[in-house]
């Protein structure tokens, strides 16, 4: 079976797929600036990333996410169907 995956500018419907896992905005620790939020991320409990994060509010990251004209593509379940938490921020 394949995975499939989506890609959504929704913010309710990104906000219910990362907090259905556990998941929370944030940004990369070091790249905000005066204008908001840094270099945006989802932060997974036993995300792999080596990034320094910082948490933020939905409102600062859906901010950012429209500003730099952002998707979020998303994997709802692996091959094996078991839950994924794959995803990816891509340009709109």
């Amino acid at each position: 079976m394949a995975s499939e995956t989506t890609t959504t500018t929704d913010h309710d419907e990104i906000r219910r797929w990362v907090e259905a896992h556990g998941g929370r905005p944030a940004s990369v620790s070091g790249t905000e600036n005066a204008e908001g939020a840094g270099v945006l991320r989802i932060d997974f409990p036993g995300g792999a990333g080596t990034d320094q994060l910082d948490h933020i509010g939905w409102d600062e990251w859906f901010a950012k996410f429209d500003q730099e004209n952002l998707a979020l593509l998303y994997q709802q379940e692996k091959a094996d169907g078991s839950d994924s938490t794959f995803h990816k921020l891509v340009s709109r």
